[in-house]
This record gives structure tokens, sequence and C-alpha cells, in this order.
């Protein structure tokens, strides 16, 4: 297996300067298992694809602050050679509301050194939009949808990661009045339309794919913004944004360190597959699928090798932790291939090029991380759309970020 070589992180300024912790950190959390947050959707609508570390009885793990259990900010700019910055907006679609989502997002970047990010208009440059902003479906502050338990944990795990990627990037969220996809792809639209800052548009969700998706699927083409969507958390299958040739398709890893190395395998859970309903872009060429074939890239989505990500309930100021600590337990480690659009989206925010699509991606897959180790499940024609290769593969397309070179600045078609 390639193994990728450890990133020295760049000082960017105080914006990356370590933060001390107000007190020791807490043990390593158990081992323990994982679990789907969102429940299995209704018809015409979509599961978000996030998941959470558990106990042995599938309660979620929280603890009063992040350990070594898991992976940082600063973990995750090493793993994947990020040395720069940018100061795009990235957009962040999700369903329903999440009242929490600006005090949750500024633990974790207090947490990890990241700067503030706030809804704060910027006094030295009034007429900018603020860091973060939180719209509703149809592009407006109010009214927003209802809290919604699931996913506003999708939400906090797709705003940190974008965070941990590009600290410097501003935030758009926009929330959906419902996980139906209908909602759902009128929010992408309404996101690609609303701000020309917008470079990135990031969607961690999604359904089975049948011919019931294709009305849908124009709303997620956006000349010029790189729509990023999570392949799915149940294995060797194919869903549907992920299978739209408009998008970067993003599958999930297992990764790790060792010694200062990192390296990474396929995660078991992520999706993959030879479309059903769109037909093969010309910028895929592989031989065993005359269809869309899904993915494009990947990052880190086993939860065993998860990230940390704040979060509290709806209603509430914090969870409680186990065993029981002083302090507010609101972190928790997620994975899924969630993880991975918000960083791919925010590797394309930091490197400014257009893209509509994952042509670029192709075109530059010398400047990815080969996954070569590692399956989804099992595949009756064509392998490499299950189990990793050299080359390109289903489950982690061309590979993992080796900065940003690959995201963006080529062609547009």
């Amino acid at each position: 297996m390639r193994k990728l070589v450890l990133a020295v992180c760049v000082v960017l300024g105080s914006m990356f300067l370590a933060v001390p912790p107000a007190h020791a950190a807490p043990p390593p959390l158990p081992p323990g298992k994982a679990k789907k947050v969102c429940d299995t959707p209704a018809a015409g609508a979509v599961r978000c694809h996030a998941q959470i570390r558990t106990d042995d009885n599938l309660n979620p793990l929280a603890t009063s602050e992040p350990s070594e259990s898991a992976l940082s900010a600063e973990n995750l700019r090493n793993a994947y050679s990020i040395t720069t910055d940018g100061t795009a907006t990235i957009a962040i679609v999700d369903a329903y509301g999440y009242t929490n989502a600006e005090s949750d997002l500024a633990k974790y970047r207090k947490q990890f050194g990241l700067g503030d990010c706030t809804s704060k208009t910027d006094p030295v440059h009034p007429a900018d939009p603020p860091c973060f902003r939180k719209l509703n479906q149809a592009g407006q502050p109010s009214p927003l949808p209802g809290d919604n338990v699931s996913w506003s944990q999708e939400t906090a795990l797709d705003l940190d990661m974008a965070s941990a990627i590009c600290p410097g990037c501003k935030l758009l969220l926009i929330q959906a009045n419902s996980n139906s996809l209908d909602d759902l792809s009128k929010a992408v639209a309404m996101a690609g339309q609303l701000d020309a800052h917008v470079h990135a548009i990031s969607n961690s969700y999604g359904a089975d794919e049948r011919s019931w998706v294709a009305p849908y699927e124009q709303r997620y083409n956006i000349p010029g913004v790189a729509v990023t969507v999570s392949t799915g958390d149940s294995g060797y299958g194919v869903q549907f944004p992920a299978s739209s040739p408009h998008v970067v398709a993003v599958g999930g890893t297992n990764l790790s360190e060792s010694n200062g190395v990192w390296s990474e395998t396929v995660w078991s859970g992520t999706g993959s597959g030879c479309s059903t309903v769109f037909a093969k872009p010309s910028w895929q060429t592989d031989k065993d699928c005359g269809k869309r074939t899904v993915g494009d890239v990947a990052a880190v989505a086993d939860p065993k090798t998860g990230v940390w990500v704040n979060w509290t309930a709806p209603g509430t100021t914090g969870g409680s932790c186990d065993p029981p600590a002083a302090g507010d337990c609101s972190w928790y480690v997620f994975g899924g291939t969630s993880v991975g659009a918000p960083i791919i989206a925010a590797a394309y925010a930091i490197n400014g090029g257009p893209a509509n699509n994952a042509a670029d991606v192709y075109s530059h897959a010398t400047a990815l991380n080969d996954v070569t180790a590692g399956s989804n499940g099992h595949c009756k024609k064509g392998s490499y759309l299950c189990t990793a290769a050299g080359g390109y593969d289903g489950p982690t397309g061309l590979g993992t970020p080796k900065g940003t070179t690959a995201f963006g600045g080529g062609t547009t078609s």
C-alpha cells in the first residue's frame, strides 16, 4: 500500500497557533462501535451519511475534551498535506434546522486554533458577507426549519470538517425544509445562485439510485462550482446524487498514522459501483462500466479512525459524559463518507480553480495519494469497482488529497 508522507504543517499567522487545553486530556475513548446517525429515509427522501462512535450498547460516546483517540484538525491537514489556506465560500447543504450551529462551530475552531468564524459583520469590511451565515432553502435568513437531532449531528460534522481543512474560508449553511430530495436539491441550486463567492457545495447524503432520481440531477449542475457528494455508508452499491456526472463523488478510507507516516486503506462501508441511470462522462475511461462510475476521490470515513466533532443536542448546552467529567460534554467521534464531502469541498475552495464536475481530478491523478488496499464488498464484474487497485478504483476513485493541486483550475466542460 502506498504510504503518505507526513506533511509539515505551515503556520499561517495566528490562525493556526495551537490552543493549549484547559486541563489534561481525558483518557482515550474505548473502541466501541458505531451507528448511522440518520434513519432509513421515506420514499423520495435521502439519508445523511454520518456515523457516530458508540459504546457496545450503541449509546453515543461523549467527552469533555478531545484526546488522541480520534483525528484533530491538525491531523487531517498533516495527513493530506494541506499547507495553504483559502478565502472562498463553502456552502454546506443539509436538512432541517440546527440552532446551536454557530456556537458549536465556535467551540471546535477554538479548540484547534482555527480562528473565529461568526455571523457578525466585519467592521473593517462591512459590505462583505460575514464568515458564517445560516439560510433556508429559499436563500433567506428566516424562517428556518425546525431542529432535528440526527441532521444537526450531520451538519456539525460538515461545518467542522470544512473548517479543519480551510479555516480561512467562509461558511454558508443552507438548511433544507426536509430530507426530501426535492428540498435538498432545491437548496443546492439556491446555493449556486446565491453568492458569487461560493466555490464549492458540500453534500453528505444520498439514496439508492433508481430512475426516480433523474429529474433532480440538473439541480446539481452548477458551472464553475465544485459540488461534492458522499458515496454512502452501506458498502458496494450506487447512491444518488453521488452518481450524477456533474458532481465529485467522495468515497471513504481508514486513515491511520504510525511513526509519523500516514497510510490509508478502503473503508468497508464506502459506496461505489456502476450507475444504471446516468451516462458515462467523457473524462472517465474505466472499462467495466458503460455508465457513470462511482466514485472519483476519497478521504477518511472509517469511524474507527474517526474525527472529532463538537455537537450539542437541540435544546441543550452539552451532552453527558461516561464516565462523568467536568466541563461541556459535547465532543464526539464521527465517521462515514460524510467526513469526506466537506474535506474535498474545502480542498477545492483552497485551490480556487473553477469546476462543475470531476474532470480536473482525472487530469491530475498524480497529485493524489493512490489507495491500493481494501474492499467494500463483492462485485460480479470488474473487481476494481469494489476493490482497491493501483490507479482508478471505485471505492476510492483516483485517491485522496495530496495537497490541493488536483482540485480545480482546469476544464469546466
